[in-house]
């Protein structure tokens, strides 16, 4: 890649911000328009796919839009990102998530800092963390294989898929829980139950980068098949 390391970071610190920012403001602003929990969902869902579309596309060709740890874990492991850039990566991922947080409440008028009191924990929960994860992954990595012009598109709806088929409402981030600690809003997570969380994103990460290895490889005839002499 040809962008500088401090740019690229400035990158993962924005976009990670900005995606924070729009699921913690947009689920104050649908928490105060509605008591309906499940329009209030629908309100904090669509504004969350549709950030990631716009994300995506404008800072992706500058550092890879992971904007997200777990994501960065695979590159590294697929040795497509350096593990000191990969570290950089998720170091400039978390602080611009809480940073995020921080503008949302900014922006409504609350307490800047604050700890979330929201309990999201137990197996089912963990499930549905690893499941969601499993699936982004997988969808970023399918995307790539075949379609890495429609990845914001997939990306986005597939997030807004998740948040209604995980238990979870599909975090699928570690630098995103860590954030959605900081706000005892709509979005939160009690900082408690974070360790429960990143564990099963991380292993629904590993496990979709595994399984797209072999799902997604090209055929081994395919690539010895040469014409005749």
């Amino acid at each position: 890649m040809g962008i500088d390391l401090p740019r690229r970071l400035v990158a993962e610190a924005l976009g990670t911000g900005i995606l924070v920012a729009t699921v913690v403001g947009s689920g104050i602003m649908a928490d105060r328009l509605t008591d309906d929990v499940a329009l209030a969902l629908l309100g904090n869902t669509l504004p969350t796919g549709a950030i990631l579309v716009v994300l995506i596309t404008i800072l992706g060709p500058l550092s890879g839009a992971h904007f997200n740890p777990a994501v960065t874990l695979v590159f590294a492991l697929r040795r497509e990102i350096g593990a000191n850039a990969a570290g950089a990566y998720v170091a400039a991922q978390v602080i611009g998530g809480i940073v995020g947080t921080l503008v949302a409440h900014a922006m409504f008028e609350l307490p800047i800092w604050q700890a979330s009191a929201t309990v999201r924990t137990g197996s089912a929960q963990w499930l549905a963390e690893a499941v969601a994860a499993f699936g982004l992954v997988f969808t970023i990595l399918a995307g790539l294989r075949f379609r890495s012009d429609a990845i914001p598109w997939l990306v986005g709806l597939y997030i807004t898929a998740a948040y209604w088929f995980t238990a979870s409402t599909s975090f699928a981030n570690p630098a995103v829980a860590i954030a959605r600690a900081f706000t005892d809003t709509f979005a939160g997570i009690r900082p408690a139950d974070l360790p429960g969380f990143i564990a099963a994103e991380f292993a629904g990460a590993v496990l979709a980068m595994l399984v797209a290895g072999w799902l997604l490889a090209t055929p081994r005839n395919a690539l010895e098949t040469r014409p005749a002499e």
